[in-house]
Order: C-alpha cells, then structure tokens, then sequence
C-alpha cells in the first residue's frame, strides 16, 4: 500500500448563499487544485458529495455538472458520494484508499450543499429523511429528539441531574461560538452566552435553539496525492495516518444512545491504522450537530471516560489555550462554523490541514501536530473517522 498525503484544501465561507451548489463547489474545487500546484487537467477523479440536491435545486446527478464547472477532463470519472452528513469524509476515505491502493495518483474529493436555501421546514422534513422510514420516521423522530433522548439516558445513567447537564451542554455551545469568532468563514462569528443558551427556545428538551447546528450552505474540496507525489508538489503535505469506517443500523437495533457503537468501531480502525491512541491526538474537529453529540463524540473517541466528558467544556479543557491536551473544533464546529451536510467532512479536513500546517491564525493551536476528523451520519448508523499527521 501506497502513502496518501493532502495537497489542496479548500471551503467557501459558510452561511447564506446566493451561488447553486455547482458554484459553490467549483469555487472550493479550484482553490484547492491551484494550493496544491495542480491545474484541473491533473486530476485524475472527482469524488463529489451532495445530499439534497433533489430538493434544494430540482438536480440530482450532480457530479459529472461539477466536473464541467471545474473543466476536468473527459477521461476523468465524477462519481456522486451520499452517506448524510458524513458524506464528503466518506469520499475523502474512498480517494485515499484509491490512492493508497495505486488506482490513481491525484483525486479531488469534497461535497456541497444549500440546506439554508430550503428554509427551516423543508430543511428538517429532509433531513429526517436520513433516519430509516420503516419504523423511525412514523414516530415524528427528528435529530433534535435523538441527541434530546440521548440527553434524558445520559443524565439516568450516569446520575447527572438534567438541569445540571444542561448547564454544561450550554457551556459547550459559548466554546464554540467562541471559536467560531476566530474564523472569517463560519456561519456564526459572534461569541454567545451560557444564559442566552438557557434562555432560548426549546427545541427538544432538554436542547434549546443555540445547542443546535445550523442550516447552512457551502462548499469544501481536498485535493489526495500518492505521497512521493505531493512531496514534489507543496512545502507542507499532511499525511493519512489512518482511517475507519462503521456502520449501525436503525435506533431500535443500537438501542443505548449514549454509546455510538459505529464511532467506536471506526475510530479503532483509524487507530490501529496509524499506530496511535486517543492521547496522541492534539486537535479534533468532531461531529457537534448538537450539544449533547460533543459529548458523546469526546467520550466515544477515546479522550475521556464514559460519563466523564459532559463537563469538559466547563472546565475548559477542550478550547483554544484551554487546560486540556486535545483542542476540540477549533473552526467552530459544526455548531458555529456551520453544516452544509455534504460539504461538511471537507470542512473539518481543511480545518484540520491548516491546523497541522499552522495555517490556522487566531484558531491556531499551538503544536499542533496529529488531528483527527469525525463525522457522524445519519440516526447514528454512519460514522467516518480520518487521522492526519505532519512530516515525522
């Protein structure tokens, strides 16, 4: 097996956008060719992620049109990624282990999407419709009262009363708008604070509006390389280290949603693949849809013990300059830099590169030298972890 290294990385700001999703797309897939000293001639595959191109623009079939915004060339494959919100982090996935596996030297893998473009209640019917329809959808279940149920069995498992745990899902929420201020592309730039989280409207109890991620439009793109390649290429390659995959099925099968089982499947592999153990780890970015999924993500990855990680924010062991070793979701998060469901994975991959490559400025964590990347998809049924590290 070959090395696998990231060249380019690229996202257009995230928030409101009056550009479609192949504008979008091809803002971030060009910037990202040109920073790794490529031109669209040299990529030899487009993995493209999209979700909800069906109900935001009428299109679906969308990669081979992202291929000609580009101006790629004929001889090279688009092929359409959807794993719900982990969808771009699963192309990245695939392109590395094409890469890895000497198929194809340089690929372009990233997604799009306009989820803010449907307006709230469309936006919520269809991303519901990531849950399975047989039995889940029936119930009115939504994401919200996923994370809210997993919110009521965490505070009776581990003995934490609600209103205390709400608290400290607030003080999660002002971290990373917090972090979000220091980044000129996130949806939200405004710091927050824990009353004007407890004070906002209730969405599913016990999460209220600002533990909730956003709709947002955006797009990001990475640009893969076999790693002889991209050394000759760009100063500062990061490395793949390691990744994983899992898969679960529907809610009333996993049945504990305080555990995501698919997470700490796919987290192993990207572990043992790298060689490394959650105390490597000096920068996350992590999937923080919600409030409560942070932490369920601290805990499920390995940096804190289950029960033990619902008041990390509060004591500020996982912000920038914080008292912890790991930084989580310098950019924002999902929380405040936004969630384009298919752009979302290349988000955290960019955000992750430019740590590593101190590229970072007011967000930068200083020493920066192993990131991990976690996306979840769906009712907790897909799960996509990648571990990058700099030059040894």
């Amino acid at each position: 097996m070959r090395e696998a290294a990231i060249l380019g990385v690229a996202m257009t700001p995230f928030g409101i956008s009056d550009k479609t999703n192949l504008e979008l797309f091809a803002d971030a897939g060009l910037e990202a060719i040109v920073h790794s000293n490529l031109a669209p001639g040299d990529i030899q595959a487009l993995f493209f992620g999209n979700c909800l191109g069906d109900f935001e623009e009428g299109q679906l079939h969308m990669a081979p049109f992202a291929h000609s915004s580009i101006g790629l060339p004929m001889s090279t494959p688009a092929v359409r990624f959807e794993c719900a919100c982990a969808t771009a982090t699963v192309a990245i996935r695939q392109a590395v282990q094409m890469v890895q596996g000497g198929i194809y030297d340089v690929i372009l893998a990233g997604g799009t999407e306009r989820a803010a473009a449907m307006g709230t209640p469309l936006a919520t019917r269809t991303f519901a419709m990531a849950s399975q329809a047989q039995y889940e959808t029936p119930t009115g279940i939504t994401f919200p009262g996923v994370f809210a149920m997993a919110a009521h069995l965490y505070s009776h498992r581990y003995g934490i009363p609600l209103v205390e745990l709400k608290r400290h899902l607030a003080e999660v929420a002002v971290k990373n708008h917090f972090h979000g201020s220091k980044n000129p592309k996130a949806h939200f730039q405004k710091e927050i604070t824990v009353e004007k989280v407890l004070n906002g409207m209730m969405v599913a109890d016990p999460l209220q509006l600002l533990d909730c991620c956003p709709f947002s439009d955006g797009a990001a793109a990475v640009v893969i390389a076999e790693a002889g390649k991209a050394r000759d290429l760009v100063k500062k390659p990061i490395y793949v280290a390691g990744t994983g995959q899992a898969s679960a099925g529907p809610l009333y099968i996993q049945q504990d949603l305080t555990h995501v089982k698919a997470r700490e499947v796919s987290v192993k592999m990207a572990y043992d693949e790298a060689h490394l153990t959650p105390g490597d780890i000096d920068v996350c970015e992590l999937h923080d849809c919600f409030t409560m999924a942070e932490v369920l993500a601290i805990e499920g990855l390995g940096f804190y013990d289950f029960g033990r990680g619902y008041d990390a924010a509060s004591r500020g062991e996982t912000r920038l300059g914080g008292k912890g070793t790991v930084v989580v979701n310098p950019s924002g998060g999902l929380k405040a830099k936004g969630h384009p469901i298919g752009a979302t994975g290349a988000a955290q991959v960019t955000e992750i590169v430019e740590q590593l490559r101190g590229e970072a400025g007011e967000r930068q964590v200083d020493g920066a030298k192993i990131g991990l990347v976690d996306t979840l998809g769906g009712d907790l049924s897909t799960v996509c972890n990648l571990i990058l590290r700099g030059e040894k």
